[in-house]
């Protein structure tokens, strides 16, 4: 049986490039006149899409119409598609087309997507009786590859140990991030970094597949680093984030995201894409699903399709991937809920159950040591969390901050980041204020989403809501594997940033962030904290300030992209405690915050200090009556 054949001019493109498409389709049947063919972009109309082109042949760019074998135009119309949101052209043919004859869709001067992409599809469906009925549909495919090359990703971990050997993974990308080999011939680049050996001196070729991975390099001694690479031919050089090298036996740092969607790929509709895209093209560590509990956004197969390939991407000391979705509840009393599982091949929980129609239920029927409950977005009007029934067993972490804004305190107590919206967007809810839950006596350490688009977040991206870039957790643990990950979080080891790798620390009395200490077992807490901490921005830092109960305690020195401090807070304990309403003690809490210069900002979580035992009186009247100074 002869078949059809299609095919395009060119067949390839550069991600992002301008030109003129032609989409050539060799009838193998007879088309009568009025028949109607129907082309497919399967663009969303995005930025990152393939450019939607008109109909109009006055434009003159970024238009679209068919040829007839005489050579004569037809013009298209638009087709909406409610469903998948996608656009199509529709032709109506003004005469027949024979078999063996070419019907040709051209888009001149129109943009392909930003995006690679191997064997990238565009559909024609076809109506032989003209009817609407489309029965047939044949398949164009075009590679999508990396334009030329414009950057140098450098991924290399946080945090090495002395003498301990760690691989380095170079990616050579477009201006779009896209992995590419386009480069000059002839293009070298040279790599090194400070307290370089004479005999590490290496210069690196373009490779075809885009990227290039530096095994075992390793820093005899501890310090601060960045390894550099220089682009011989056009001059440029480029740096990886910082790495600190310490002492053995320190625990390594991991960076990943637990609440977050990607711009380019559907999770729900391309499960393992998706995680091979935050993988390899993200370069995270570890990443968690997060899918809507509805079955509108989640059916059951899309679900068994997630921790089917959750469970495959598994991979210890790689990349680790967790199962979760998200919740909503009433605003307010219980908001929105990212829930992530410890095991595989658990079940989805769906808020029209009867068992899992509120919070408490599920709190009764789950082991804490297997699921893990996010408070996320706590400061949105429609998503808002008054932590008046915070759970401390499942919500050991909150997410301070995603793409759609800071929920560490309002806009007008210093909000750098504020969620703020216009008529069709989502203003902020003070009652959600993540210092006010510290302030009464919720403890909790930092995360940071990313960008979302479903649930309570759908339609954002079209509105006038100020949109923020995703945001990165810092989890530091002893392990690279979902067991040891996942304690980690229970122990508040962790902190969040905007979605720069910067490196960050708190220690109190030699405990680390997410801590609790109490004056019973260290009586001397109670005249003096002794706070030492850091941070290595990846460009200049601009402010670094300690946080005690929510105020401005210490604004700390900065030297360039670094700060590094020790305090001795003497205020008498008893003085500044804030005091709870049941028969808990009386506490105090320390964050850092860094800002850079390019407006990024990482919060560590906090560390708690129990007033449990007294030598001096507390101070009366209102908690927390003494003024806190703002800086020395």
């Amino acid at each position: 049986m002869r078949r059809s054949i299609c095919f395009c001019e060119p067949n390839a493109a550069l991600a992002g490039d301008t030109s003129t498409w032609k989409f050539v389709y060799t009838t193998a049947s007879h088309l009568p006149k009025g028949a109607k063919l129907r082309f497919d972009l399967e663009s969303k109309g995005r930025p990152i899409d393939w450019q939607v082109p008109a109909t109009s042949t006055k434009e003159k760019s970024n238009v679209i119409w068919g040829e007839l074998p005489n050579g004569k135009t037809v013009s298209a119309s638009q087709v909406q598609h409610p469903q998948n949101m996608t656009v199509s052209f529709e032709f109506t043919l003004p005469s027949e087309l024979k078999p063996g004859d070419n019907f040709v869709i051209v888009m001149k001067d129109n943009a392909s997507q930003k995006g690679v992409q191997r064997r990238r599809p565009f559909q024609l469906h076809i109506d032989a009786k003209g009817k609407g009925d489309y029965k047939e549909s044949e398949t164009f495919y075009l590679d999508v590859r990396g334009n030329h090359l414009k950057n140098l990703r450098i991924i290399a971990p946080s945090l090495v140990g002395r003498n301990k050997r760690f691989d380095v993974i170079v990616r050579f990308e477009d201006v779009f991030g896209n992995l590419t080999s386009n480069a000059p011939e002839g293009t070298l680049i040279d790599l090194s970094y400070q307290h370089l050996r004479e005999n590490l001196s290496w210069k690196l070729f373009v490779p075809e597949t885009g990227f290039i991975a530096l095994p075992n390099l390793y820093f005899n001694e501890p310090g601060i680093y960045r390894i550099q690479l220089k682009n011989l031919k056009s001059k440029e050089q480029f740096f990886s984030p910082p790495i600190k090298c310490l002492p053995e036996g320190a625990l390594s740092l991991y960076w990943g995201t637990l609440h977050g969607e990607s711009e380019r790929i559907d999770s729900a509709e391309h499960i393992e894409t998706f995680l091979r895209h935050m993988r390899d093209d993200k370069a995270l560590q570890f990443f968690a699903t997060s899918s809507f509990d509805t079955e509108e956004e989640t059916s059951n197969d899309v679900w068994k399709g997630i921790i089917q390939q959750v469970a495959e991407f598994n991979e210890e000391d790689r990349f680790v991937a967790m199962a979760g979705f998200q919740w909503q509840g009433e605003a307010k009393e219980e908001g929105v809920r990212q829930f992530i599982y410890s095991k595989d091949s658990k079940p989805i929980m769906r808020r029209k159950d009867t068992k899992n129609n509120s919070l408490k239920k599920i709190y009764k029927t789950n082991n804490p040591k297997e699921l893990i409950a996010i408070p996320t977005f706590t400061m949105g009007k429609t998503t808002s969390y008054n932590f008046d029934d915070f759970n401390p067993e499942f919500e050991r972490v909150v997410e301070i901050y995603n793409a759609w804004g800071s929920s560490e305190c309002t806009a007008k107590e210093g909000n750098l980041r504020p969620i703020q919206g216009g008529k069709n967007g989502i203003a902020e809810s003070a009652e959600g204020s993540i210092q006010k839950a510290l302030n009464n006596g919720c403890r909790f350490g930092f995360v940071a989403g990313g960008f979302d688009d479903r649930g309570p977040y759908s339609g954002l991206f079209d509105s006038n809501q100020s949109q923020y870039t995703a945001g990165l957790t810092a989890i530091l643990s002893k392990e690279h594997n979902r067991s040891s990950l996942f304690e980690a979080l229970q122990n508040r080891s962790c902190y969040a940033t905007t979605g720069e790798r910067m490196i960050l620390g708190l220690h109190i009395a030699g405990r680390s962030m997410g801590s609790e200490l109490e004056t019973k077992e260290k009586p001397g807490l109670e005249f003096n904290r002794h706070i030492t901490g850091y941070c290595i921005g990846t460009r200049p830092l601009t402010e670094a300030t300690l946080i005690r109960n929510g105020k401005v305690f210490r604004t700390l020195e900065i030297k360039d992209d670094m700060v590094e401090f020790e305090i001795d807070d003497m205020d008498q304990l008893g003085q500044i405690a804030l005091e709870q309403k049941d028969e808990r003690p009386a506490f105090v809490y320390y964050y850092l915050r860094v800002i850079q210069d390019d407006g990024h900002i990482a919060w560590s979580s906090p560390i708690w200090i129990d007033l449990t035992s007294r030598t001096a009186p507390i101070a009366t009247g209102k908690k927390n009556k003494k003024k806190i100074k703002e800086s020395d």
